[in-house]
Parts: structure tokens; C-alpha cells; sequence
């Protein structure tokens, strides 16, 4: 027989987890059980790696901290990726024994969470404990407690040893039904394969380069490309253009959408229209490309949108007012 101890906590030495755990595995190992021990904290970034260690156990067990709320990131991040790349087949016949140690409140939520977990894996669950600790050396130094483990850890063996079953649960309904969708359809070959990939970090940067060259190569060749070269509305606002002699303003469009503001200046009877930054603005302007092109269809007035909070302005306010004169799309 062959058990699997997780262990999700920090490591810390004041941790009730590792005393409990190493008791458990004292006991294993008289009972003559192979025991494996995984720091998860030690291979955080090999977690992805982990599920395929659940291939040859007969069961494993689950143990945590709760330290303010939960089962905490570590063993939270090592049911993930069970859930992404552990053979579902062999976890249909690898029992479980959730064991929570809390130094605060929440350990039988942490434990339910665990249990819930693994039926919805399609494990096979097994009676867990869990409990609170106020002082570790009490703790440790208290028969009856280390009585309650032996004899939880023995029924863990006869579980095993037995095949023990249980009545069916909503959990595996849903993991036959809804959950299944969410998962990717693998072999275990395919899904050892991937998670060797997931945790190798140069592969995973290599590939999201490849996949940033690729996205910017197909805008490139469907006529994507930043709109920051086109003449959108700039055409509109030449074309409107009513200039007025005594009248000179920088006009700075932030329009949701564009990587850059659009630039209007008027001066005079002369207009500069484009993309681009510019200092010394007048009026800075934000709204969204929605809302432009209302404006620019004569549907509405700049002055319009900025009384009903569709567009906001930072500026001289009169020069703002200026707009719908210099500019007016409904002729």
C-alpha cells in the first residue's frame, strides 16, 4: 500500500500541521505503509508537476493550516492543477483524508473545502479530522490527542485496505454533468505532457511571445492595424471646419479605444487635425468613440454631452463652447 501526504501550509515550525503529519506517518509506517511526503511550499513552482504523483498512490492525504480564512494558496494552486492535468481515471479509485489544523477559526469549512474538492475530482473521500490549536505544546504534549490521530490514521488503512465505498453525492453528479465542460478533453499521456510544459517558466514565456507575434500578425493581414494612422474623424472635422479670424484654441480629444488623443487646433481660419500629443492645450477632452461619432453625425453637440456627463472637459470652458460654432456637423 501506497500514501501520499500533501502538505499545504507554510512550514512554519509552530505549524500544528507538521506535528500531526508526522504522526500520521509514524503510524503508516508501522502499519507498513510506503509514505511519501510533498511539501508543496518546497516545489511551488513545480505545483503543476504534483498531480502526476497520484498516479501509483492507493491514498493520500490532504492536510492544511488555517491561519486567518481557508485552505490557504498553496493547496488551493495544487487543486487546480489536479483539476487541469491529473488522470481523472486514476482519481476515481485514490481515497483521501482531509486533515485541517487552525490557529484561528474556520477549520471544518477548511475541511468540508477539501472534501467537497476531491468529490467533485471524483476521488474517493475518507473520513478527515481537523481541530484547533491554541498552544502547540500543549498539544503535542497531550496522550489523548495523539491517540485520536493514531486511531484516525488506522482508519484510513482499513479504508484502503478494504476498498471501502460510499453512498453516490451531488458532487459527482455535477462532475459527470456541468463540470465536464470545463475540462480539457486530454489523454493522461497528453495531460502529463502539458503540465510539464505549464511548469517550465522559458517555455511559457516563449510561448506567449509567439502568441503576441501571431495576434499582431493576423490584425496586420485583416486590416487591424491601430487606428492611429487612419484619418477617422479627421476628414469630419476638415470638412466642418468654420474658422473665425479673432479665434485661436488647441483642442485634445482623449478618445476611448485610440492609443493616441486627437489634436485639433484652431487657428484662425486655418485647422490642424491629427493624432498625436501636444502641449499648451486649451481644452482636454474625454469621450467615448460612441459618443464622437454622434457628434460628428450631428446627433449631438459637444456642449449637449458635456452637460449630461457624456463627454467630461478640463479647460478654459468658453473656449469649449467655442466648439459647436467653429464646428458645426449639422450643416
Amino acid at each position: 500500500m501506497k500514501v501520499n501526504i500533501y502538505y499545504g501550509g507554510r512550514g512554519l515550525l509552530e505549524d500544528p500541521t507538521l506535528y500531526v503529519i508526522n504522526k500520521m506517518e509514524q503510524v503508516l509506517v508501522e502499519l507498513q505503509v510506503e509514505v511519501t511526503l510533498y511539501n508543496i511550499y518546497e516545489q511551488k513552482n513545480q505545483i503543476s508537476m504534483l498531480p502526476q504523483t497520484l498516479k501509483d498512490a492507493d491514498g493520500i492525504i490532504l492536510a492544511t493550516t488555517v491561519e486567518w480564512l481557508g485552505i490557504g494558496g498553496y493547496m488551493n494552486q495544487f487543486l487546480d492543477a489536479c483539476w487541469l492535468y491529473a488522470d481523472k481515471t486514476s482519481l476515481a479509485t485514490t481515497y483521501m483524508q482531509p486533515v485541517v489544523m487552525s490557529t484561528t477559526y474556520g477549520e471544518r469549512e477548511a475541511m468540508v473545502s477539501l472534501e467537497n474538492a476531491w468529490a467533485i475530482l471524483g476521488g474517493l473521500p475518507c473520513a478527515g479530522f481537523c481541530g484547533y490549536v491554541e498552544d502547540l505544546k500543549e498539544f503535542r504534549e497531550n496522550a489523548e490527542y495523539a491517540h485520536i490521530i493514531e486511531k484516525k490514521v488506522e482508519a484510513l488503512y482499513r479504508t484502503i485496505s478494504q476498498h471501502t465505498k460510499g453512498l453516490p453525492t451531488s458532487n459527482q453528479a455535477v462532475t459527470r454533468s456541468i463540470s465536464r465542460t470545463a475540462q480539457l478533453e486530454l489523454s493522461p499521456q497528453e495531460s502529463e505532457q502539458l503540465s510539464r510544459f505549464v511548469s517550465d517558466d522559458e517555455y511559457v514565456q516563449t510561448q506567449k511571445a509567439d502568441i503576441a507575434d501571431l495576434t499582431s500578425m493576423f490584425r496586420d493581414m485583416m486590416g487591424q492595424k491601430q487606428e492611429d494612422s487612419t484619418n477617422e474623424y479627421i476628414n469630419d472635422f476638415k470638412i466642418h471646419f468654420r474658422g473665425n479670424k479673432d479665434f485661436t484654441a488647441k483642442y485634445l480629444f482623449m478618445i476611448d479605444g485610440k492609443t493616441q488623443p486627437l489634436f485639433v487646433y484652431a487657428n484662425g481660419e486655418q485647422l490642424e487635425c491629427r493624432y498625436g500629443r501636444e502641449d499648451n492645450i486649451d481644452v482636454y477632452m474625454k469621450l467615448s468613440a460612441a459618443i464622437m461619432d454622434n457628434i460628428v453625425a450631428s446627433r449631438e453637440t459637444f456642449q449637449r454631452a458635456f452637460s449630461v456627463g457624456d463627454m467630461t472637459a478640463k479647460g478654459n470652458f468658453k473656449t469649449l463652447r467655442m466648439l459647436d460654432e467653429i464646428f458645426p456637423f449639422s450643416d
